[in-house]
């Protein structure tokens, strides 16, 4: 098969290792990939926003797959004008995209058909959103509505806190994300990422992971698009999958399907485990970054196998199998980030880290006159395997210390709370 994968982060990096790897696949092309994606796939410079070249590039090429990693592409429907000059895509259409598109869509539809969720208010303007905060007091969770790459969420902690978020969307801080905001409960809990993938009828399920959104040891700081990552998360029991399916999963597909928009792609549930059981925080209709990576690390079967039968309505007779071990990665940031990050240094001792046995995923990189320099805020994922997740801590943290890379940083916690835990056993 020859296959066209979208994107150019950490998690198409993934993505393409894994594809790279099956004995179904032909050709890889990646557009507009990175350093990192140029190991395992021809690079294509295409405007991904123009989907009438993006098809054009497709039948040029035999392409019998396409992949598309990030959400900004989904939302812009890129898999309709696909799949309507009849190119086979996999991710969702530009209806069932809204579940990540707009927050409050997804609020609306956890109304409708009774998934747990937290109480919530949706606002298109600054007066009614304030009076809403004023009246619920803090803590409480303001949400720019609409795409923010990973920065729309402010968890506030008071109520000035919270008033500044909500002249913050509507002062244009998120651009169009934050023309409407939803507003919503604080929920106490540890939250948990779980993943499926779907094909309009059926939803398998896909592993799950903990991620770290805070840029500091300690969970301190501000949020970011994700500092590290591990799988699986020990939290999620068989009987908390059992529910999550049962709850909120299967209300989703069925909902959708009723509402003329099944979904077909990865469904990604962001959770809180509550006391009162699993609640859904917000859905991603994409693979996480950087939970993908570690779920590739752990996948035993053929990506591609999945991805096709995930096209074609064919869940039903496929599985998905996991290695025992867990996975772990910490994401090297440029200085900076998540403001705004230094661009440009050099970085060295990739092939030192990987010789010590870790799999390092470039997220935001270039080639400058021969070396690998950083390019963005989040510049590479150092992902290791071991027995628990401590062991694959310690292989991820060794490599990390073999990179030469004064301008980046890490932090050095990744995992914590899965270790502690494997040490209280």
């Amino acid at each position: 098969m020859n296959v066209l994968l979208i994107g150019s982060g950490g998690r198409e990096h993934a993505l393409a290792w894994k594809l790279a790897a099956s004995p179904m696949l032909t050709k890889l092309y990646a557009a507009p990939g990175n350093p990192g994606i140029a190991q395992e796939a021809e690079l294509v410079a295409l405007d991904l926003a123009n989907h009438a070249a993006v098809a054009a590039f497709c039948k040029d090429k035999a392409i019998d797959l396409v992949v598309v990693g990030p959400e900004g592409p989904l939302v812009a429907g890129i898999g309709d004008d696909l799949r309507a000059q009849g190119i086979r895509v996999f991710g969702p259409s530009k209806a069932a995209a809204q579940l990540e598109g707009s927050k409050g869509f997804t609020k609306d539809l956890c109304t409708r058909y009774g998934i747990p969720t937290a109480a919530y208010g949706r606002f298109d303007n600054a007066a009614d959103a304030r009076a809403y905060v004023e009246k619920m007091g803090a803590p409480i969770v303001i949400k720019a509505d609409g795409l923010a790459a990973g920065k729309g969420v402010t968890v506030a902690m008071t109520l000035d806190e919270a008033l500044g978020a909500v002249d913050g969307c509507f002062e244009g801080a998120f651009g169009g994300a934050g023309a409407s905001v939803v507003i919503e409960e604080f929920m106490t809990g540890e939250e948990a990422s779980f993943f499926c993938l779907c094909d309009g009828k059926t939803a398998l399920p896909f592993g799950t992971a903990q991620d770290h959104k805070r840029v500091g040891d300690g969970d301190v700081g501000p949020n970011t698009g994700g500092m590290g990552a591990y799988s699986p998360a020990p939290v999620m029991t068989p009987e908390l999958i059992e529910q999550t399916m049962r709850e909120i999963v299967e209300p989703t597909m069925r909902g959708m399907a009723e509402m003329g928009a099944p979904f077909a792609g990865v469904l990604f549930a962001g959770l809180m485990l509550t006391d009162k059981g699993p609640k859904l925080i917000e859905y991603n209709t994409r693979f996480g970054d950087p939970e993908c990576q570690v779920l590739m690390m752990r996948l035993k079967e053929d990506l591609l196998v999945l991805l096709n039968a995930a096209a074609d309505g064919q869940l039903t007779h496929v599985s998905a199998r996991w290695r025992n071990e867990a996975a772990l990665t910490v994401v090297m940031a440029a200085k900076g980030y998540p403001g705004t990050p230094e661009k440009g240094s050099v970085i060295s001792g990739l092939d030192k880290a990987e010789a010590s046995g870790a799999q390092v995923f470039h997220a935001g990189t270039a080639m400058h006159e021969g070396k690998i320099v950083a390019s963005g805020g989040r510049v590479l994922n150092v992902t290791a395997t071991g027995l628990s997740v401590g062991e694959a801590q310690k292989k991820a943290y060794a490599a990390v210390d073999l990179l030469d890379w004064p301008e980046g940083f890490c932090r050095r916690d990744i995992g914590w709370r899965a270790v502690e835990r494997e040490q209280q056993a």
